[in-house]
């Protein structure tokens, strides 16, 4: 016999969770307060129904699910009972009401979070000082635009969505590797080439086929932090070496490597970053010497070779490479823009067919249509054209930014116009915290990066890194008088 209906089931019509599942948590509830006990009948899809105001389907559908998941039992002829044996699940906590997921798990997370600092937007009347990015603003949207259409439809009727090579689009594969050999003196094939969706990609892949729990890997003392991070996830031990007004101090690099077996070095010889010291031939040399005599990797991180404004850029270290000791890491991405997240890294053959293999188990490819567009634009030499536009801009804002600089902190601060790049390394006079400063400059509506942030490991930088190429003129002008403000109001 049924026993009577008397629980009582409030349903939310207003709210975003269908009603099926309100029913079924509401039911859970009933079974976890032991209101509804193992064995116990309940009523008939079309009673339930009218007792709680939702028609028979929607009970049906509810039932379908708890017996699914265990809760109940259904018997044919005789109806729907609480399940004898209830599952585990039965002695969590009640789901947040509302139907909203746990703000925390209720497991172990294994790995410490990355140190990285968190990040979130800025307000959007905030002129924002970044690491070096360039404006995508000038990106030429219409021509990518026609593009992209044309491949994805060349794509469809040609039956290219499908999954294919981990390695890349072999087009792409092809453009990068002409790029390199013919602009780098790079003397690679599409073989040599694996795609990654940006550097930090990249990185990321190179840390894992590098690296594993123990190994000493080697960065300066100012790099950039989510190579550490990527490092420090493959379970490496981070050593740093100093750095001087040529890039990578050697002669401590040599030293380490004597007193303990080092796996890779991590570099950015065009640009150092942050500093953007540009590492010397002779200490290049000798660098490639140093990995040959102690056996370690070295991963070249070649983050802007595009931008520079003096001469011709430096050729890569990979260039000079006899030994097959360097993985070079690129991306196409800020020749147009970062968001379109296009790398590459270029390494012997073995080491590209490990990376690929780690790929399938990253996220198995890229985008077949984005990487056909940017190799028929680079084939076109679009995206050279557009490249050389944009470095008129930010040549242009280069020196609006140095003067404002000089204009409105005279004696507040101190830098070297680097040849290439699209930050200043700006160092600050004695007695002023960059740490504190940012904090100040933020309610003047202006923000950047102190220097600390930059350092592998704790210690006070009395500098900080400004991207100026993603400002036009007029707010890097306004930046500057935001961030003179800020000096001026704070007392030091």
């Amino acid at each position: 016999m049924l026993r009577p209906w008397t629980l009582p089931i409030i349903l939310n019509r207003d709210g975003k969770q269908p009603v099926y599942l309100q029913l079924v948590y509401a039911l859970i509830e009933e079974i976890r307060a032991n209101r509804l006990t193992p064995g116990a009948a309940l009523p008939g899809s079309r009673e339930l129904g009218e007792i709680v105001g939702v028609n028979r389907k929607t009970v049906v559908q509810a039932y379908d699910e708890l017996c699914s998941q265990g809760w109940l039992t259904s018997e044919p002829a005789r109806g729907t009972f609480v399940s004898a044996r209830l599952p585990a699940l039965a002695a969590v906590p009640e789901r947040p009401r509302g139907g909203m997921l746990a703000a925390v798990p209720d497991f172990r997370l294994r790995r410490p979070p990355p140190d990285l600092p968190a990040w979130t937007p800025a307000p959007a009347d905030t002129l924002e000082f970044d690491d070096g990015l360039p404006d995508a603003r000038l990106m030429p949207a219409d021509i990518f635009g026609r593009a992209w259409r044309r491949a994805l439809g060349v794509a469809a009727r040609r039956n290219r969505l499908r999954y294919g090579d981990p390695r890349g689009t072999l087009a792409l594969r092809q453009a990068v590797a002409t790029m390199l050999s013919a602009d780098r003196a790079i003397p690679c094939t599409a073989d040599h080439i694996c795609l990654v969706r940006g550097s930090q990609m990249g990185i990321y892949v190179a840390a894992r086929l590098l690296a594993v729990a123990g190994d000493t890997v080697v960065m300066e003392a100012l790099s950039y932090p989510p190579a550490r991070e990527a490092f420090r996830a493959a379970g490496a031990e981070i050593a740093t070496v100093g750095l001087d007004e040529h890039g990578l101090r050697l002669d401590e690099l040599e030293a380490l490597c004597r007193r303990r077996r080092v796996r890779a070095i991590y570099v950015t010889p065009h640009h150092q970053f942050p500093t953007t010291v540009v590492m010397q031939p002779e200490r290049r040399l000798h660098l490639l010497a140093l990995a040959e005599q102690f056996g370690f990797a070295i991963v070249e991180d070649d983050y802007d070779h595009e931008f520079h404004f003096a001469r011709r850029p430096m050729l890569p270290l990979i260039s000079a490479d006899r030994w097959g000791k360097v993985v070079y890491i690129g991306s196409i991405s800020k020749l147009l823009s970062p968001s379109l997240r296009v790398g590459y890294i270029a390494a012997p053959l073995g080491f590209v067919e490990r990376a690929a293999m780690e790929v399938m188990t990253i996220d198995r490819q890229g985008d077949p249509v984005t990487e056909q567009v940017v190799a028929e634009l680079m084939e076109a030499g679009t995206i050279r054209s557009s490249t050389r536009k944009a470095m008129r801009a930010y040549a242009e804002r280069r020196q609006v930014f140095a003067d404002a600089l000089r204009e409105t902190l005279d004696g507040r601060v101190s830098f070297v116009l680097p040849d290439g790049g699209l930050a200043l390394w700006v160092r600050f006079a004695d007695g002023i915290d960059p740490d504190r400063l940012a904090s100040v400059a933020r309610v003047r509506r202006v923000s950047f990066t102190p220097g600390s942030a930059y350092a592998m490991q704790p210690m006070p930088v009395a500098a900080a890194r400004f991207g100026f190429a993603s400002l036009n003129p007029a707010e890097l002008a306004q930046a500057v008088r935001r961030l003179g403000m800020a000096i001026r109001e704070t007392r030091w």
